[in-house]
């Protein structure tokens, strides 16, 4: 089978999508197939066959595109600043998509609305079209903006890229009941159009990468200090992922002990600001800031408490390496997480934002060794039976024997 795996964002990137795209490729092609990826270039400066590197540039298309929005009136752009930007970005996506050609494949498996929707546009003959969605967009572009910014034009433009991304495909994929009762409940998404299929992870390879020094150390090697135990983060740094609500919370744990460090692993928009609160707060001598790292298996080897603070969330990869890792987990209760952790059996869960129940939360681990054991070792049990990459695989590859099925039967009709 030919499989073009399409993402909207910059390939290679930062994230869980990155992560479970090139999973997903590599296992594929270990069972015979022919993967393909699909997505923007460096600063968005092209579109790209990744593993060909077949692309078109932007300063290419931009021309082609400025024409099309002149002439186009029934998909003019709004004349809001984020609708404007979304969606010229998006008629270079689709326009540099269909540059490239994308008939010669059985099934075209899109990992986001804003992929789907163009792609669905260009009516490609042939492909089925699959899709997975990593969480809502809708969502979080209101997360993401004020309520004065948020208008009623940027609200509805998003809300229809949310249906339009979703009901595109034959199948659309997502990975826990929370993603399927938003886009049934809120945006009338016909419940028969989704799969509830949960992430598969190569936990071998995590636990082989665990265990083994890297041959090149690229990163300064962090030491764990000897009579302090560590708490972990590892992902982006922007508004959503909570972190500003992690540094609080240790904050108020410092008033009542000490015997702690916690590295920040990651890069974004947020750092100098998280730095600075640190610094406001006087712990900046307890948090180590740590930039995008590839050797996190390492990291959490050495670790003894994952903390995730999001304020919404899908399925993260980090909650998956970290319950693979044997770790005591903290997660917020936002979005899928409580589908990933159970409270007090493998893991513990907080209120969204709750400050204090968190800082609660962290110094019952602290100080209760056997009881911080106890939920690491349920966590790794439980993830070594749910997230088999061979089951999650398979359930992917049986959507896309459905989806060509179902595209041949159309088309014959």
């Amino acid at each position: 089978m030919k499989i073009l795996l399409a993402t909207f964002w910059i390939v290679p990137h930062v994230g869980g999508v990155w992560n479970y795209i090139s999973q997903l490729k590599k296992k594929l092609e270990s069972l015979g197939n022919e993967v393909d990826i699909l997505g923007y270039g460096e600063k968005y400066q092209y579109v790209y066959i990744v593993n060909e590197f077949r692309k078109v540039e932007r300063s290419q298309l931009l021309p082609l595109v400025n024409e099309s929005l002149a002439t186009d009136p029934l998909r003019a752009i709004p004349s809001d600043p984020i609708v404007k930007h979304c969606e010229l970005e998006r008629r270079i996506y689709e326009l540099g998509a269909a540059y490239l050609g994308l008939e010669k494949y059985d099934v075209i498996h899109t990992q986001d609305v804003l992929s789907t929707a163009c792609i669905n546009l260009l009516n490609v003959k042939g492909p089925a079209l699959v899709t997975t969605l990593h969480g809502c967009v809708a969502h979080e572009m209101r997360r993401q903006l004020s309520s004065s910014q948020t208008s009623e034009e940027v609200r509805r433009y998003f809300d229809e890229l949310e249906y339009t991304g979703t009901v595109s495909a034959e199948w659309t994929i997502v990975a826990n009941e929370w993603l399927k009762k938003i886009l049934t409940d809120e945006f009338k998404v016909p419940a028969e159009k989704l799969r509830v299929y949960h992430y598969g992870y190569n936990v071998e390879d995590f636990l082989r990468q665990m265990n083994e020094k890297p041959a090149v150390q690229l990163f300064k090697p962090v030491v764990r200090p000897k009579d302090k135990k560590v708490i972990l983060y590892t992902g982006r740094l922007v508004q959503l992922k909570g972190v500003h609500h992690l540094i609080e919370a240790l904050s108020l744990l410092k008033k009542v002990r000490q015997d702690w460090v916690c590295w920040i692993v990651g890069e974004g928009e947020k750092r100098l600001e998280l730095e600075a609160q640190s610094r406001i707060l006087g712990i900046e001598g307890d948090l180590i800031f740590l930039e995008k790292r590839d050797d996190i298996p390492q990291l959490l080897a050495s670790s003894d408490i994952f903390v995730l603070p999001s304020l919404i969330e899908n399925q993260p990869l980090s909650v998956i390496e970290a319950q693979i890792a044997g770790k005591a987990v903290i997660v917020s209760d936002a979005g899928g997480l409580p589908e990933m952790v159970r409270h007090q059996v493998t893991g513990l869960i907080s209120r969204i934002g709750d400050e204090a129940e968190l800082c609660q939360h962290i110094d019952s681990l602290l100080k209760d060794d056997a009881y911080r054991q106890k939920l690491g070792n349920q966590a790794r049990e439980w993830a070594f039976h749910h997230w088999s990459l061979e089951e999650g695989v398979k359930k992917v590859l049986e959507v896309y024997k459905d989806a060509v099925e179902k595209k041949r039967a159309e088309a014959a009709e």
